[in-house]
């Protein structure tokens, strides 16, 4: 590099003016500011939009659609990425949403591009240009594409967002998304210090990339400091600096004064090459090469044997495996006088055989059977198979039901009663591998099985799965009726060992046949159960928290003292269920049918209840705080000691019910219709004369300040009660 000489004095050949910024603020602050700035659009362009979806999705009444396929990628990407509940993933939102999602997906990109374009072609994004920022090369240029996504995708954002994801997975602090938020600001923080500890303000990203980051106005050139006549000085350059002065004497003084200032750099060291170093070591070279070379030669024949003998005794082993195979298939259809005897052990030696064939062989068999001792044999046989066996046991046992619908429209008894026989075998084989390799069977597909309880001879079944581990298993369309699923597991930790995250093992029930089914105190959380028939089933202090229902059967269903925290149970039918010291606080029951529901003691503050039918329910104490019964059908409903403070009771119908001692202080009842309903218990007073009862304010409603301006079909005693006990009507005095 030439070395550039900058002389003062008398004669002078060149001076390099110094930048001078002439804005206010300091080029620290000014960068901080810019980038600040350039995060808060990109981040304005995401948040608006989504903010709008999500006030559509709360707040429309438009049809449901499943989330754009886009969206729902992105989603459940970002929760993998995040370990956020697969089950909370969001499914079909009004259309609406979709739009402003996806605009609010696109938009932050499309705005990020366009400034590191700008970035990459003048070395300013729009911010920079305000707060008069820039950011060249060592040349003074642009930085380009290239550098641009050095500078920022792996320098400004790559390197801490990946450092505090990694100290955040693999210390023990996921996953909790604060600390990893709280992770990420501190390295981008520690990332934009360094710009103080470093030379020249330059950052990581900054060093990474070549790049400098300038002050400037309008007056000044957009050079770095040291840039003169088409060349940059390198300052990070090793250099050497001279000086070369004179002495002249001023006013009898002495005095040194400089006239040039030479800057060169350094010549480099030469570093030892292998290639030098071969030269001067010509046989050591050659040796080390020929015992290379013998070495390489002599491993390469040994690994050739080694491998050609594995191959020939993995062919020897394949063939007597296939000579085994072949013998048992062979003594299968043995006709001699033991040939059940026969058979049935061909059939036991079949299921220890580590052959691929022997199961799809074993089903076949199973599928095919007319002795029924042999059938039971056929079916221990799969069960000691394990697990490998259930697909194939699944699609027969699909079969069995398909045959068995049609053996039953042509009346055929004697194939009817192998059918059933053999589904019985299906059944119990499946049922016996679930007990055994209980925990084991996450991503088991049993969907549309035939498990149900068969009480006619000669194939009786009950499946009994108590206290099971069953997490992960799709049930889907599955037939389980009458069976006992007492404590089991439906939910569990993913392989990471933690709950709440994206890889937990989660079954699927949606659709499934629990006719009567015992889960009293099973664990479904989080569980999607929609369209699943669970009438008169048993679910006592089952776990159901977060779990999806919608349009679930639950009619007679006892649910006493369950758990169904935040569950979904839209259009859900809960008809005669028993809901006595349920918890449902912020669940959704919109549109729900609960005629003559028992609900007392049941918790439902903050529920949306919207639309729901509660005709002739028992809700005595129950608690509606705060929840949102708009427009809800609560005709001929026991509501005595109930808690409605601060519910949203517009347009609700109490027509005929007993509000007897309820709450309902701050609720709002905009068109409640309370045409014959009851707020206290009236007691006559024993007397010859002719007095009016009064109303006892122990036994009535709580209805201080609580305005009925709005609300219809308020009786003239009605009206009396409230103005007696505090509340607003316009003919209070």
């Amino acid at each position: 590099m030439a070395s550039p000489s900058v002389k003062t004095g008398k004669n002078r050949t060149a001076t390099v003016l110094p930048l001078r910024l002439h804005l206010a603020l300091p080029l620290v602050t000014r960068r901080c500011a810019a980038v600040l700035v350039e995060v808060s659009l990109v981040t304005a362009s995401a948040l608006v939009p989504y903010s709008i979806g999500l006030y559509a999705k709360d707040y429309s009444t438009a049809e449901l659609v499943p989330l754009n396929p886009l969206l729902a990628s992105t989603e459940e990407a970002i929760a993998k990425t995040l370990a956020y509940p697969r089950g909370q993933l969001t499914r079909q939102v009004p259309p609406l949403t979709n739009l402003c999602w996806s605009i609010a997906l696109l938009s932050p990109v499309a705005v990020a591009t366009w400034q590191l374009y700008l970035l990459a072609k003048r070395g300013q994004t729009s911010p920079k240009v305000w707060f008069g920022v820039q950011v060249v090369t060592g040349t003074g240029e642009a930085p380009g594409i290239a550098r641009t996504l050095v500078r920022e995708g792996i320098g400004r954002w790559g390197i801490p967002l990946s450092t505090a994801y990694l100290i955040w997975r693999y210390t023990g602090a996921f996953p909790d998304l604060g600390i990893l938020l709280g992770l990420v600001g501190l390295t981008l923080l520690a990332e934009s210090i360094s710009a103080i500890l470093l030379p020249r303000l330059r950052t990581l990203h900054d060093r990474l990339a070549g790049t400098y980051v300038l002050g400037i106005s309008q007056i000044a050139p957009p050079y770095p400091e040291g840039f003169h006549n088409g060349q940059f000085l390198h300052y990070d350059e090793p250099v050497r600096l001279e000086v070369q002065s004179n002495w002249e004497e001023s006013n009898g003084h002495g005095q040194d004064r400089v006239t040039t200032i030479i800057l060169t750099t350094q010549p480099e060291r030469k570093s030892l090459s292998l290639w030098l170093w071969m030269r001067h070591n010509p046989g050591m070279t050659l040796l080390i090469m020929a015992v290379a070379g013998m070495a390489s030669v002599l491993g390469t024949f040994v690994g050739t044997q080694i491998y050609i003998q594995s191959q020939a005794n993995r062919r020897e082993f394949k063939q007597q495996n296939n000579e085994v195979f072949l013998t048992l298939v062979k003594q299968l259809s043995s006709s001699t006088s033991n040939a059940t005897e026969d058979r049935r052990g061909a059939i036991l030696a079949l299921a220890r055989q580590d052959d691929p064939r022997a199961v799809p062989l074993l089903v076949d068999l199973l599928a095919q059977e007319k002795n029924e001792s042999l059938i039971d044999a056929i079916q221990q046989a799969l069960v000691s198979t394990g697990s490998q066996a259930l697909p194939y046991l699944q699609r027969l046992n699909q079969s069995l039901q398909s045959e068995k619908e049609s053996l039953r429209q042509s009346g055929m008894t004697t194939e009817q009663r192998l059918a059933n026989v053999r589904q019985q075998a299906s059944q119990r084989a499946i049922a016996k591998i679930l007990t055994v390799y209980s925990g084991q069977l996450h991503n088991a597909d049993l969907s549309r099985t035939n498990l149900a309880q068969v009480t006619t001879a000669p194939a009786q079944f009950a499946l009994v799965l108590d206290r099971m581990d069953l997490s992960g298993i799709n049930f889907r369309s599955a037939i389980l009726s009458n069976a006992s699923l007492r404590e089991s597991k439906f939910y569990g930790a993913g392989d990471d060992g933690r709950i709440g995250t994206f890889d937990d093992w989660v079954s699927d029930l949606s659709g499934a046949d629990l006719k009567q089914a015992d889960l009293s105190g099973a664990n479904l959380q989080n569980v999607a159960l929609n369209q699943t028939n669970l009438m008169r089933a048993t679910l006592n202090r089952a776990n159901l928290s977060d779990t999806r229902m919608v349009g679930a059967n639950l009619s007679s269903a006892q649910l006493i003292s369950a758990d169904l925290s935040r569950t979904v149970l839209e259009n859900a039918s809960l008809t005669g269920a028993n809901l006595g010291e349920a918890k449902l606080p912020q669940s959704n029951l919109q549109r729900a049918r609960l005629g003559q529901v028992n609900a007392v003691g049941t918790q439902f503050p903050f529920a949306n209840l919207r639309q729901s039918n509660w005709q002739g329910a028992d809700l005595t104490g129950a608690n509606f705080a705060n929840a949102n019964l708009q427009e809800a059908d609560l005709s001929f409903t026991k509501l005595v000691r109930a808690d409605l403070k601060n519910a949203n009771l517009q347009d609700v119908t109490f027509r005929q019910a007993d509000l007897s001692t309820a709450d309902l202080r701050g609720a709002n009842l905009a068109g409640a219709d309370f045409q014959d309903a009851t707020f206290a218990l009236s007691r006559p007073i024993k007397s010859d004369q002719f007095i009016q009862a009064e109303l006892k304010t122990t036994s009535g409603a709580q209805v201080q300040g609580v305005d009925f301006g709005k609300a219809t079909n308020l009786s003239s005693k009605q009206i009396d009660y409230i103005c007696d006990q505090g509340g607003q009507h316009p003919q209070c005095n």
